[in-house]
């Protein structure tokens, strides 16, 4: 029997293979739910029958109904008389799963992930082609529903938590209370909801919310507007190895993208010139194991099933790319930010189950 097989069982895997797939079915379903508005819809309504439900969200009957039974079926909705007639059925969203679906800033709303999980499906064969040249994915591949559902699925811990993780760092929370405001850079921010929440969490700061990303920087600019942030949060499209921004930033942040970068020794090393004197650079990537082990627990699984479809590919782009992919331990972060001229890495004690946080000091 081969090392770390032991105890499987053909009917074991075939159980779980099972239980996938149907795992996999009702994300994509959740995806259907989420694009077309059906559980914001039930939510307004309280209750709907499949034609109440379709005439709502100008979708089609004969659909909705199918869909309403799938996910009543899965336990997702409730419906009010399982034995009355299909057309006159009612369904409604029961209320503790609303945080879930439908509550933005929830820390318990995993509802988005369904549409990164689709979405990052989505080019395939262009992953396919990838794994046999060598090469890589570009991120715009992956679409909206990816960079969405992320960006979706990483706002509540960024809502909730960052004022206490940022509060956790003595150095670098005294400067962001103090005056003059100390200037942000929030490398990387993608669609903005870290840059807010910092802006949030300390009202004197002003954030420069950097991204290369086109479509990216477009959502921040919603979301930094519709916060009523435009004075302090500062989205723009650039790369942070842009040599006017030398020597500004009392600190500058990287939230959960040193693993897709291609260059991240290269990206640490702009974000060092980044700095001014007493500066610091924050970096929250993912909370993997400390070694490679095999059979792995669930947040190793979860990790290592992103990197394959996703992280890795993207982070292939160039000949010369590191490939670090989304299960980047510490070691390897230290390695990158030694070469990159810092002094000192610590991991931070910070408490948190997905992500690992770290202090790079010039």
């Amino acid at each position: 029997m081969s090392a770390g097989v032991s105890g499987a069982t053909t009917e074991a895997l075939v159980g779980r293979l099972f239980s996938a797939t149907i795992g996999a079915l009702e994300l994509a379903s959740i995806h259907l739910g989420l694009r077309l508005g059906f559980y914001t819809a039930l939510e307004a309504a309280g209750s709907a029958t499949s034609a109440e439900l379709a005439e709502r969200t100008g979708t089609t009957e004969r659909y909705v109904r199918e869909w309403l039974e799938q996910q009543a079926v899965a336990r997702l909705l409730g419906v009010d008389d399982v034995q009355a007639d299909a057309a006159e059925r009612r369904y409604r969203l029961p209320a503790e799963h609303r945080p879930v679906f439908l509550d933005p800033e929830s820390l318990n709303h995993l509802a988005p992930l369904a549409n990164a999980v689709v979405g990052v499906i989505g080019p395939m064969q262009t992953l396919i082609d990838a794994y046999k040249s060598g090469g890589g994915v570009p991120y715009e591949a992956y679409g909206a529903d990816t960079r969405d559902g992320i960006a979706a699925g990483n706002r509540p811990m960024f809502a909730q938590q960052l004022a206490g993780w940022l509060a956790a760092i003595p150095e670098v929370h005294e400067r962001l209370i103090r005056q003059p405001p100390a200037l942000v850079a929030d490398v990387a921010c993608g669609v903005a909801w870290s840059s807010i929440a910092m802006a949030r969490a300390y009202p004197h700061v002003i954030v420069d919310a950097i991204d290369a990303d086109p479509a990216s920087i477009h959502s921040a600019r919603i979301h930094v507007r519709d916060a009523g942030l435009r004075e302090r949060v500062r989205p723009s499209i650039r790369d942070a190895s842009d040599p006017l921004l030398g020597g500004r930033y009392d600190l500058v942040t990287i939230f959960e993208a040193l693993h897709d970068m291609n260059h991240p020794v290269d990206a640490l090393r702009s974000a060092y010139r980044l700095l001014k004197e007493g500066g610091s650079v924050v970096v929250a990537d993912e909370r993997v194991a400390e070694h490679f082990t095999a059979p792995g627990d669930d947040i190793e699984r979860f990790n290592y099933g992103w990197s394959v479809l996703h992280c890795l590919p993207v982070g292939m782009l160039e000949p010369d790319s590191a490939g670090t992919g989304t299960v980047m331990r510490p070691d390897t972060v230290r390695a990158y930010a030694a070469a990159a001229g810092f002094s000192r890495t610590d991991v931070l004690p910070i408490e948190h189950d997905l992500w690992r946080f770290y202090r790079l000091v010039p």
